[in-house]
């Protein structure tokens, strides 16, 4: 489970707690002044422009969280119309709903596919049909409290739940689970403030946005983010270069051998690499911040700060990353037999697999360890922008590589200044 830092933290809140902390605010204020059949509106226009979204993105898990919205507030506003009254409904709902959140919350997305959606579709539709009759028999209520009291067992279920989609998110860090969580928030105070429709069709509609800008936020993700390690992309990089401001510094960081892994133990071990090595990054100290920019290469910005500054986190870094030995997962698929026609090639090549397994680890045959070797440049007169700091960290790289590998090189214009200085002083 990932630390609970100030990103994390943020990432959770944002945007699903904020949208709802502006809602609770607008309910309690009296800022909170349109009326009933715009607020219905809106909600109808969340629900459908989500699932329009949810559809063209491939989101089924949105798509039916939006779905399963709708209908409990179909029921909701049924059974609290006009007396008498089904407080069961509301009861069933409390309970429902959270479930539903988890089933989906544990989906794999797998688009729109009717293998995919046809078994949860047919399994709302069977539990809605349900749900109506057992509550249609309930005992029913001239009135209602301004207050809905939710039953305690409800509770236990909804703070049951609320727990599982917080682990959820810590392990994955995921938007759908962030935007369950603030739903389901939304949700619970939607029904607690049943008996007053507009204040609950407010916290309704609310729910939906919640839902709908993780759509956004998901898309966000993919775009700025790197699917396989979770650090920024290429794209990120390069936004983040236009906005730099002099002092900073650049190290350009490269997994030695990358190749050897995936041409030995498969592209399976070569992604356990990247995550590795990634989660390193992803922890560097000294203010850092880590990109994946393709392959097996990662950048590391260092936004107002120098190479004297930065280096002793950079050599923290490689020491750490050389020494997470991890074992691989499984057997390796380039040794497993395909046919009688591989077998003679298979006892020719053994050999030499095992002296390139001996080059790349000293650990026993099932354990790996990953070096790295990083070039470092900072921002000077002779250059003052991004794009030749960048040049200057990848030739320090180079010279990283072309002297044994697993170090850190500085830019060859810093190193003799250095040596002149060192010339001076003697």
């Amino acid at each position: 489970m990932r630390d609970l830092s100030l990103a994390t933290l943020k990432s959770l809140g944002v945007p699903g707690g904020i949208v709802l902390l502006v809602a609770i605010v607008m309910a309690y204020s009296g800022w909170f002044t349109l009326p009933l059949p715009a607020l219905t509106f809106l909600f109808y226009c969340l629900i459908a422009g989500g699932m329009l979204l949810a559809w063209r993105f491939h989101s089924s898990r949105i798509f039916f969280s939006l779905l399963v919205l709708l209908l409990a507030h179909q029921a909701t506003t049924l059974s609290m119309e006009q007396p008498p009254y089904i407080p069961a409904t509301l009861h069933a709902i409390a309970v429902l709903v959270p479930t539903n959140f988890v089933l989906i919350a544990l989906m794999r997305e797998r688009g729109f596919t009717l293998e995919s959606v046809a078994p949860l579709a047919l399994f709302l539709f069977v539990q809605s049909l349900t749900a109506t009759v057992f509550c249609g028999a309930a005992p029913r209520a001239r009135s209602l409290p301004p207050i809905f009291v939710v039953p305690r067992y409800a509770m236990v279920v909804i703070a049951a739940v609320v727990i599982f989609l917080c682990v959820r998110f810590l392990l994955h860090r995921r938007p759908i689970e962030s935007a369950l969580l603030w739903s389901l928030g939304g949700l619970f105070l939607a029904l607690r403030y049943a008996p007053s429709p507009r204040v609950s069709t407010l916290y309704w509609a609310t729910s939906a946005c919640i839902l709908v800008a993780s759509i956004i936020e998901s898309s966000y993700l993919l775009a700025y983010h790197d699917e396989l390690t979770t650090l920024p992309s290429r794209r990120a990089f390069n936004d983040a270069l236009e906005q730099l401001r002099s002092p900073y510094s650049i190290a350009v960081v490269d997994i030695d051998h990358f190749k050897r892994f995936n041409d030995t133990y498969g592209h399976d071990t070569g992604d356990q690499v990247l995550r590795l090595v990634a989660a390193n990054l992803g922890r560097v100290t000294g203010g850092g911040q880590a990109f994946r920019c393709g392959g097996e290469e990662f950048t590391i910005l260092f936004r107002g700060k120098t190479i004297p500054e930065i280096r002793p986190h950079l050599e923290e870094l490689r020491e750490t990353i050389a020494s997470s030995g991890f074992r691989t997962r499984g057997k390796e698929r380039r040794q497993v037999p395909r046919g009688p026609d591989r077998r003679t090639e298979q006892a020719r090549a053994r050999s030499r697999k095992g002296d390139r397994i001996r080059q790349l680890t000293e650990a026993p045959a099932s354990v790996l360890s990953v070096t790295v070797s990083i070039g470092v440049a900072t921002a000077t007169t002779q250059r003052p922008h991004p794009e030749a700091v960048l040049d200057a960290a990848d030739k320090a790289l180079y010279r990283a590589k072309a002297n044994g590998r697993n170090r850190v090189e500085v830019a060859a214009s810093l190193v003799r200044r250095m040596r002149t200085k060192a010339a001076g002083i003697a």
